[in-house]
């Protein structure tokens, strides 16, 4: 089992930067696909950022790709997510997930304003 804890969320202007870490405890962490997801007020949760196990391959949704980096050490068994050039639409609760065996974390709030 892997219990996942977030960390790194605020208010930060448009424009600005954040830096998400997800904290990992168990042993299955290094087999894990990570991901990021989010959830805007009154919306459905969304897909962000996953990585392979290994790191070898990272994918993004279209929305972020180019201003989201995703990545993990396992040695650490922390999973990041780097945000730039942040939108006010980037404005929500961040989760990270682990598959397969479908865990979440409790959430960090990211607020994009002026």
């Amino acid at each position: 089992q892997v219990q996942l804890v977030e960390s790194g969320g605020g208010l930060v202007q448009p424009g600005g930067s954040l830096r998400l870490s997800c904290a990992a405890s168990g042993t299955t962490f290094s087999t894990s696909v990570m991901r990021w997801y989010r959830q805007a007020p009154g919306k459905e949760r969304e897909w962000v950022a996953s990585i392979t196990s290994s790191s070898r391959t990272t994918t993004y949704t279209d929305s972020v790709k180019g201003r989201f980096t995703i990545s993990r050490d396992n040695a650490k068994n922390t999973v990041t997510l780097q945000m730039n050039n942040l939108q006010p639409e980037d404005t929500a609760v961040y989760f990270c997930n682990a598959w397969p065996a479908g865990l979440w974390g409790q959430g960090t709030q990211v607020t994009v304003s002026l």
